[in-house]
């Protein structure tokens, strides 16, 4: 069936519709949320939420991007909420003593893998991961950053910048010892 006219039934509360667009979703915007959460039980509630929204503002899918790029800014949005909700403690990192990176520079060490990359993004201050998880891994654009966070596109791009740096300082300190 064509994503398109699903869409249309399950805008008029098709609940077998709205199942079959389910399943054809829930598998990757699954995996988006463990990539923000890191926690099976937290993904599935937050994809779950993302879905019911998703279901409620159906009317407001324009059709102008792909329902898949659309529903994953939603299940992008939620697990952000989620994780300000969580956040107990909050440290806000003075700007003024980040060094901002070459705009190319993307390069690390070699002996650094995937997970101490993903370690280390792991500490960095949420307005920084966001932006870097969504460039690096979910492959968004300055533009579709901007609208997910509410932010400017240069501010997007100082985030990027800045976060890239301090991830780069982050794994430099893990890959020497010289980390915490």
């Amino acid at each position: 069936m064509v994503h398109s006219d699903l869409v249309k039934q399950c805008k008029a509360n098709d609940r077998r519709a709205q199942l079959q667009l389910y399943r054809q979703y829930c598998d990757g915007m699954f995996c988006v949320a463990m990539r923000f959460l890191n926690n099976e039980n937290d993904a599935e509630d937050v994809l779950q939420e993302a879905f019911i929204k998703a279901f409620q503002k159906l009317e407001q899918f324009r059709g102008d991007v792909t329902f898949g790029a659309w529903l994953k800014r939603i299940v992008i949005n939620k697990c952000i909420d989620f994780i300000k909700s969580k956040k107990v403690q909050y440290v806000e990192l003075k700007e003024h003593t980040l060094r901002i990176a070459d705009d190319e520079d993307w390069k690390v060490d070699d002996g650094i893998s995937v997970e101490d990359v993903k370690a280390a993004m792991a500490r960095l201050p949420d307005k920084y991961r966001f932006v870097l998880q969504m460039y690096l891994v979910e492959g968004l654009d300055y533009q579709e950053i901007s609208g997910i966070l509410g932010l400017g596109e240069s501010t997007c791009r100082t985030r990027l910048m800045r976060g890239r740096g301090l991830l780069k300082e982050l794994l430099k300190n893990a890959h020497y010892g010289t980390g915490s």
